[in-house]
């Protein structure tokens, strides 16, 4: 998919990016990197006696897997110049090792920057959508991005 511009969004535009499966590796190497050993993700037994009766990935990685599926959609790579927060997240289901999960992003408010005339602020809300078609996680990451003034 081509990069969009901020002229080329409009509100109710709607996105899937390709799917991924979350691995033992992408669980373990968060933890490293994070120092988020908590057992809930890095313990067997422990999470026998869980609600979950299983170890479930980080929260944050779910987040850090939508940047990553966003980047291999393609509609921000190029344009995206900053990402403005993350807005409004929520944790709703746990993601487990081998859900398969891909991200539907709309496009909800769009305005130009006040501070730069060839920027642009873009509002996405997004949901990560695991292989049961169950949402386990959204919110919004607002991003500022390129215009094109036909430069």
């Amino acid at each position: 998919m081509k990069a969009f511009y901020y002229e080329d969004f409009e509100v109710g535009m709607c996105f899937d990016s390709p799917a991924r499966t979350i691995t033992e590796t992408d669980v373990v190497m968060f933890a490293g990197f994070s120092g988020d050993y908590n057992a809930i993700h890095t313990d067997t037994e422990y999470c026998k006696n869980t609600q979950f009766g299983e170890r479930i990935a980080h929260g944050l990685l779910g987040i850090s897997i939508i940047t990553g599926l966003m980047s291999r959609a393609g509609t921000f790579e190029g344009t995206a110049i900053a990402m403005l927060g993350i807005n409004n997240w929520k944790f709703l289901k746990p993601i487990f090792i081998g859900d398969t999960v891909y991200v539907r992003y709309t496009i909800t408010e769009k305005r130009p920057s006040k501070s730069n005339p060839e920027t642009g602020i873009v509002n996405r809300f997004y949901e990560l959508i695991n292989q049961k078609g169950e949402v386990v996680q959204n919110g919004e990451m607002p991003v500022l991005i390129k215009r094109n003034l036909g430069k």
